[in-house]
């Protein structure tokens, strides 16, 4: 292991590499991926990929390209100098590149200043009450399945909560939800490490059908406002945007993204929470007792267990990272999982301490940094006051089943019972 900022060896040896990455995408890999984070940073915090990009496995390294503006988002301008990859020139690609995650400055910036804060004192308090009408609703209906034996907390609660959540923030009909959501699960493949052309097929389609229902939901609340969230911010944009398309497009772009960003990785969030801690019985017991632990045991789920594994940026300029030369619009991966287990950033990386007071950057850093922290973090917690209070025996009957992915860590299944 170097120190930051000294030039490392690295091994461009493909088979390495691609073994590692499909170590992460493995049953094994996904249960545990410690052996393998491990092995990614011995080749160093700046590993070459034999498909041109980098890995980017060290903490302060990650944390560099997060913030530092010579690290940008992979938007269409991008894009358009790779005219050879078809990974860039998909519809799916194209509508993300719309959205404030694929943005660089100055649109970025103008976009964030115009948005403004989206989870405000007044928005928080609504969603509060909100969310533990919809906990409570959810943990009755997992009270009634657990009376008859185990059931799939994954189905039943973890994809569930955050649909309703943002779902009603947002005034998306209760009809449309299971739809949203599966929509939503297929799009995520386009965010892949490695998507294949079928993948990418798949997330193209699902991306238009999904473009196309918040292009309606925004239309039909420009012809009908009201005093829903949309209304809301289409009246507030409306008044430092003259120009009506702008706002609408900008609007359109910002609810496809919620939607996206929001249902993947809390979802993986509530079920990691709940594998984490009641997967261990010991835990859950003493968590049960010292609820005021709550917050930072799931700051510790997010450390050990990021439902995000990585995030690209490319470089703006030429640079060096961590000793290795990076030339200008070179891609870099940077590695979430790994880096929150760098032991020079949190001690005993591989072990999971309720107590700990490390950090980690799962919910990104900079410019691009999550707009949602809040939310997942009002979900998670009143989710896990709830299910600690009415079943404190809960225990895990089946370990999670992942689908093998490398980025967005989708659960498929998740038994429990009481």
């Amino acid at each position: 292991m170097t120190s930051l900022g000294e030039r490392v060896r690295t091994s461009n040896d493909r088979r390495t590499i691609v073994s590692l990455i499909r170590g992460l995408r493995s049953p094994t890999g996904q249960a545990d991926p410690s052996a393998i984070y491990d092995q990614l940073r011995a080749l160093g915090d700046v590993a070459p990929a034999p498909w041109g990009a980098f890995l980017v496995t060290g903490y302060e390294a990650c944390s560099q390209v997060l913030r530092d503006k010579n690290w940008l988002a992979v938007d269409s301008e991008w894009q358009a100098r790779r005219p050879d990859d078809h990974r860039w020139h998909d519809r799916a690609s194209s509508d993300m590149n719309k959205t404030l995650t694929r943005l660089n400055p100055p649109l970025h910036r103008y976009q964030r200043r115009c948005l403004g804060n989206l989870f405000d004192r007044d928005t928080m308090t609504a969603l509060t009450d909100q969310v533990e009408k919809d906990v409570g609703s959810l943990l009755d209906d997992l009270g009634d399945a657990l009376a008859h034996g185990e059931t799939d907390y994954a189905d039943l609660v973890a994809e569930r909560l955050p649909i309703r959540t943002v779902g009603g923030w947002l005034g998306i009909p209760e009809a449309s939800h299971d739809r949203i959501v599966r929509l939503a699960h297929v799009q995520s493949n386009a965010q892949e490490l490695l998507p294949t052309p079928a993948q990418l097929i798949a997330a193209g389609e699902a991306s238009s059908e999904l473009w196309d229902f918040f292009t309606d939901l925004v239309a039909d609340r420009r012809s009908h406002p009201g005093d829903d969230t949309i209304s809301r911010w289409i009246r507030d944009l409306d008044a430092l945007e003259p120009d009506r398309a702008a706002v609408d497009d900008m609007l359109n772009a910002l609810t496809f993204f919620i939607a996206l960003a929001s249902l993947e990785t809390t979802s993986t969030f509530l079920s990691g929470m709940v594998w984490l801690l009641a997967g261990e019985p010991g835990r859950w017991s003493w968590l049960r007792d010292h609820p005021e632990h709550v917050d930072r045991a799931l700051e510790e789920v997010l450390r050990y267990d990021p439902p995000i594994r990585f995030n690209t940026r490319y470089a703006a300029e030429d640079t060096v990272l961590a000793g290795v030369p990076i030339p200008k619009d070179g891609m870099v991966h940077v590695m979430y999982g790994a880096a929150n287990r760098d032991p020079r950033r949190n001690a005993d990386p591989h072990g999971f301490d309720m107590l700990r007071t490390g950090s980690h950057l799962s919910f990104g850093a900079g410019p691009h940094y999550c707009m949602g922290p809040a939310l997942a973090r009002l979900e998670a917690r009143s989710l896990l006051l709830g299910l600690l209070r009415r079943f404190p025996r809960l225990r895990v009957s089946a370990p999670p089943v992942y689908e093998p992915r490398v980025a967005i860590r989708r659960v498929a299944s998740f038994m429990v019972s009481a």
